[in-house]
This record gives structure tokens, sequence and C-alpha cells, in this order.
């Protein structure tokens, strides 16, 4: 790709970018990070696990968000009773021309955006059959294979642990979601803001859903062809690797890590760290991403992928916390190889 299309494809995606802000932070307020860290998501194809207690507007969010891009929502609210064919799908027998005859009927995971609710309320043999499907996109049932539909985006929310009536996500489920999100309360003047807002009753539809679908799949199409072309610098690579590196214990010079850490982030937390960061340069207009792209994006990505030791919950040591450590580690050694290479 020349550098007159380069220069055209990202003025491309950064339009089609701002008037989702435009559209979203009209109707979502308060969640500016989490806005850019969703689109950031759907780029790169990854789903999103959200984090935050009930009535913070998680299920807003999700609709608004599948408004703006005119694709298809559905809503799954996870429960303990929810068994994986509620999600996925059943044969019912029906009577026909041709006698009686089983027909697969699909379930409300055929949609582009799913709002998988409270999923840390079903059970794990429910949660595993969503995630399943949520992964390979495509559904197996009896032997038929049914693929999801194009684009698929899965907004999985979750009540914090220390609530009652919750089966926590396994690790290796949780290592599925390309980011976790925290909700948390908003701030004082976007509470205000809520509260207009709601007497407002701004129309959660745009004027013609089927041009904002089409837009949605060819600024993914456009983005298809442009992400191999925003190839990150040797350098950022090699500061990815390091820091998933320093968050194993036994391969990490971090003192925090090897005290409190048990198991480091995944080498998938390394390809969607680079995926996310140069998601995020391209948003800001730029080529290419930098060191900054990658911290900035560091504990959204990472952070479900780090699992602490019991001797670090009873000190009340955080991911984030560890994380900043083995960042903060790893950017030092880097700025001083630049001094040293600078120097040469």
């Amino acid at each position: 790709m020349d550098a007159a299309r380069l220069e055209t494809s990202l003025a491309g995606i950064n339009d089609f970018y701002n008037r989702y802000l435009d559209y979203l932070s009209s109707r979502i307020l308060g969640y500016e990070k989490t806005l850019e860290r969703l689109f950031i998501a759907f780029l790169c194809g990854g789903n999103v696990l959200l984090e935050g207690a009930p009535g913070l507007g998680k299920t807003s969010l999700a609709k608004a968000w599948a408004a703006f891009f005119g694709l298809e929502f559905s809503r799954v609210q996870f429960t303990p009773d929810l068994m994986p064919l509620d999600i996925i799908g059943s044969n019912i027998l029906e009577d026909g021309p041709a006698g009686r005859r089983f027909t697969f009927y699909r379930g409300p995971i055929f949609a582009n955006v799913i709002l998988g609710d409270e999923i840390n309320r079903a059970t794990p043999k429910t949660q595993s059959a969503f995630l399943e499907a949520m992964e390979e996109r495509r559904v197996t049932f009896l032997g038929t294979v049914y693929p999801l539909p194009d684009p698929f985006f899965v907004i999985a929310t979750q009540n914090p642990i220390e609530l009652e009536g919750t089966y926590p996500l396994p690790e290796a489920q949780v290592d599925r979601f390309f980011m976790k999100l925290r909700f948390s309360m908003p701030d004082f003047h976007a509470l205000k803001g809520i509260i207009d807002l709601a007497d407002k009753r701004i129309p959660g539809k745009q004027a013609d859903p089927a041009a904002l679908a089409q837009e949605s799949k060819d600024s993914l199409a456009l983005w298809t062809e442009l992400a191999p072309e925003l190839t990150a610098p040797d350098g950022v690579k090699s500061y990815i690797v390091r820091i998933v590196q320093e968050t194993h214990p036994d391969r990490s010079g971090v003192d925090i890590i090897k005290r409190f850490c048990r198991y480091g982030a995944s080498p998938r937390s390394a390809i969607s760290l680079h995926a996310a960061a140069r998601a995020k340069a391209a948003l800001d207009g730029r080529p290419n991403p930098s060191y900054d792209d990658v911290d900035e994006l560091l504990l959204d990505v990472a952070g479900h992928r780090i699992i602490l030791n019991f001797e670090a919950e009873a000190e009340g040591i955080t991911v984030d916390s560890v994380l900043n450590e083995v960042r903060n580690s790893v950017r030092r050694e880097f700025s001083l190889r630049e001094v040293q290479g600078a120097g040469a």
C-alpha cells in the first residue's frame, strides 16, 4: 500500500470512529475510555468482558453500540437454570407435507452483537458452551455446523465476584476475552447528565440500519486491508514480549512478580496487545504504534490474564499494581537501551 492510500485509509477509519464517538457519547455519558476500548476490540475481532455492579448502564451501552453499527442485537440473560440449548438453539419436531421432521431453531447467539448479561450467574456448563461458540464463531449441533453471523461481537458482563450467587469464570475462559473493562460509578457531572438525558429520550436507532450495517462491514474490510500495513516497530514488539515475559515468576526479574504472581500472561495476551496497539495508533491517525500505546492498553488487555497467589490477596496486592511495576521496570530497561544506543 502506497503512502497516499495509507493516509486515505487512516482518514477513513478515523472519520468513522469520530462519528461513532459523537453518537455513543451523546447517549452513554461518563465512559469515553470504555467506548474507545470497545471500538478497538471490534476492529481487532475480539470480545469484551465488562465487570461492574448492576444498574450502571452496561445493557444500555450494548444496545446503543449495536444501534450505531446497524447490526442485529441479541441479549442473553444468564441465570443458574439457563441451559446451553437456550443459547445455541435446538431441534423442534414439526409436521410438514413430507411428514414429521426436526427443524433447527437458532438461539439468541445467532446475532451480530451479543450481550451476555451477568455471565457469572450461569453454571460452568452453560458458560463453557457460550464461550466456545464465541471463540469458534460457529455452533455444532448433532453433527451439523452452523456459522455465526459476520461481524460477530460479544459484550459479556459479570457482577463482581463478592456478590452472592455467582460462578467465577475459570481462568482459561477469561483468557478468551480480548479485553476486560471495569464499569464503575460515573462521576458527579456524568451522573447529572444521565438524569438530564433520561428526560430527553434521545432515539436509540439511526435512520437507516441497513446502510449503517454495510458501512460497518466496509470499515471492517478497510481495517483488514490496512492492519498489515501498520507494522509495529521492532522495538515496540520487543517491548510487548518483554512485558509478557516479565509477568512469569520463573523468568521475571521483578521482585513483586516473583513473590505474588502465580501465573503470568499468556502468548495470546502478547498477540492481543500488539493488535490493540496498532488499532489505537490508527484511531489517533498514526501508522505505527508506540511504547505509550502499549502502556495505555496494558491493564485492559493483559490484566485479566494474570493470576496472583494467596499471599497477594492477603496483603491487598492487585493485578494493576503488579502490572504497573512490570511496565515501569521494562520501560526503564528500554530507555537505558536507547540511551546506550545513542551514545554508541
